[in-house]
């Protein structure tokens, strides 16, 4: 506990993926106290053109603490 599941634009490379995953486990641990072996993180490629449908429409706001959920034209 906990497990973050990010979704992302599809077309980064794992490089990438793998710091940013590395950044938030870095993040949970100071912000939370928790062990590293206690954190994982997925990420989800999402194509542009499925975006509202697979993530938009499905997000409650009730629960985005920061930012606002992106919405494709």
């Amino acid at each position: 506990m906990p497990h973050i599941d990010i979704s992302m634009f599809s077309g980064r490379d794992d490089e990438t993926k793998k710091r940013v995953a590395d950044a938030v486990v870095e993040t949970m641990i100071k912000e939370l106290g928790c062990q590293k072996s206690h954190l994982s993180v997925a990420i989800h490629d999402v194509d542009p053109k499925e975006w509202n449908e697979k993530v938009h429409d499905k997000v409650d706001s009730s629960i985005v603490y920061s930012g606002e959920v992106y919405k494709a034209d």
